[in-house]
């Protein structure tokens, strides 16, 4: 009489482990785990009170195993694997005891490598079959198999989320059904190039952690802690009629899309995004973007119990074009904040940062209209550049192009000599590239007036450029490349010789 109340129980016992132990939704198989110096973070749900023991192995032999209590309100266990050179595949087995109920979860084709989040809004989000070369690139898909995709799906909240509510892509390997899905919806072209670049050079598996949502803003992604930095506590009432739809908020997408992950041990992150801010609280950028990379490296370097380097690697596109012959500023006013008014990173404010200038890759006659160039390779492989320097400290990369040194002014011949911290390639400078802020008299009061007027320039050397201010009797600043479109396709008049990267947009005082 009393064995079957006993074998009802240890039922529903099992019954209810297996409802609720599981890993949380971005382990899969097929996944890439971080690899040493740092160790991965492997975590999910159970039973409150029970024990899980986590083993990581390779064929018959066991590498690792650690066991751990299920704590928490919600049930929560996690495990910092041992540190792990990079490979694979291992076969990861979690398995829960609560009061001799055993349940078993397993993991296959399991590797260690980097691991790369990718973020933004749709020039981040556009996949593969949108971009020049589409077929071939999604050739390629096979032959890197140990490049590895998973995508968040698109969800926001309005507090942070511990696990991502949905996710869009499992983690998978790459084949071009996954790569060219379209609609700007996965796998992101410009982490696919960056990332199969960094595996075909490193020789190692590399996982990508596609989390986009287009139209989007930088305080959407931003924590509340981040916000605060730049006195952003209240979304200001004029947004909700202004944007695409709820991801206007302020953290929406941080709660659902990037607080989820933080337990997740990463190598780094790239970042594309910033078209939204042109026409909201673009003066902020130069606060917001530069709070949002400091919370983010806090923020992972926490979740993974300290496993994320807190000051890891970040790197971001400037900002392409949208309308030609715009008499607004927009755009170069986003270019310039995105390197927190430096012009070039890494800065102070900005350590261990890249930056691929794109304003030199606009396309008028993209499909997906101009405000989302084609030519997604290009800004991959100056990505990619940026991270063998910056994240992968091979010090003889050139990733950044040309930025002025000094500027001399002489007025007594009326022009400026502009020297570069590198040789230029320099091909014809059009009469309305470089502009100075001219004095034009004085007003009313007696103080000066200045005004943007083009300045005619000319390379005078191997690393200078001269520009003449002829009728300004004074000048206070010159800038480069400040418009909307600059100039035509790959067609900038100032590249570096090495790697032939175009110079960023620069404003300076004189």
């Amino acid at each position: 009489m009393t064995a079957m109340p006993l074998l009802l129980l240890v039922l529903l016992l099992l019954n209810h482990a297996d409802a609720v132990f599981r890993f949380a939704s971005y382990y899969g198989d097929h996944m890439v785990l971080q690899q040493k110096p740092a160790r991965a973070v492997v975590w999910g749900y159970g039973e409150v009170g029970a024990v899980v023991t986590v083993t990581l192995s390779e064929g018959i032999d066991t590498i690792s195993n650690t066991t751990v209590d299920v704590n928490g309100d919600v049930g929560i266990w996690k495990v910092v694997l041992d540190p792990m050179d990079y490979g694979g595949p291992y076969h990861l087995i979690a398995q829960q005891n609560i009061t001799g109920a055993i349940t078993s979860i397993h993991l296959q084709d399991v590797l260690f490598g980097d691991v790369w989040i990718c973020g933004g809004q749709s020039n981040m989000g556009m996949t593969v079959s949108e971009i020049f070369n589409a077929s071939q690139e999604m050739a390629k898909a096979a032959k890197y198999p140990f490049v590895r995709l998973f995508t968040a799906a698109l969800q926001t909240s309005k507090t942070e989320l511990l696990d991502l509510p949905k996710v869009a892509l499992n983690w998978s390997i790459p084949t071009p059904q996954n790569l060219g899905h379209g609609n700007y919806t996965y796998f992101s072209a410009v982490c696919w190039i960056f990332g199969r670049h960094l595996a075909h050079k490193l020789k190692y598996p590399i996982g990508l952690v596609e989390s986009v949502w287009a139209g989007t803003l930088v305080e959407a992604w931003s924590s509340k802690t981040a916000l605060s930095k730049c006195g952003l506590y209240e979304m200001p009432k004029e947004w909700p009629q202004r944007c695409f739809d709820i991801t206007c908020g302020y953290s929406v997408l941080w709660n659902a899309m990037i607080h989820p992950l933080l337990n997740m041990t990463i190598k780094g992150a790239i970042w594309y995004q910033g078209e939204q801010n042109t026409g909201m609280s673009p003066n902020l950028y130069n606060c917001t973007f530069p709070a949002l990379i400091q919370d983010w490296r806090r923020s992972f370097h926490e979740g993974s119990l300290g496993e994320t380097d807190p000051n890891f690697p970040f790197g971001f596109v400037q900002l392409s074009t949208f309308l030609k012959n715009s008499p607004e500023d927009k755009y170069p006013v986003i270019r310039w904040h995105q390197t927190a008014d430096y012009g070039y990173v890494p800065n102070p404010k900005m350590p261990n940062t890249f930056m691929a200038v794109a304003m030199d890759l606009g396309d008028e006659m993209s499909p997906y209209e101009s405000i989302h160039p084609r030519d997604k390779a290009t800004v991959a492989y100056r990505l990619y550049l940026g991270a063998r320097a910056v994240a992968y400290g091979e010090r003889r990369v050139l990733f950044q192009g040309p930025f002025p040194e000094t500027i001399d002014v002489s007025y007594t011949d009326s022009y400026m000599n502009i020297t570069y911290n590198q040789e230029l390639l320099v091909t014809h400078i059009s009469d309305n590239i470089f502009e100075v802020f001219c004095s034009t008299g004085k007003d009313m009061t007696g103080n000066s007036q200045y005004t943007w007027v083009t300045a005619p320039a000319q390379a005078s050397s191997s690393n200078v450029v001269k520009v003449s201010f002829i009728g300004c009797s004074h000048v206070a600043a010159v800038r480069y490349a400040w418009s909307d479109w600059p100039c035509e396709y790959k067609a900038c008049p100032i590249y570096s010789v090495r790697n032939r990267l175009p110079a960023p947009a620069f404003i300076k005082y004189v």
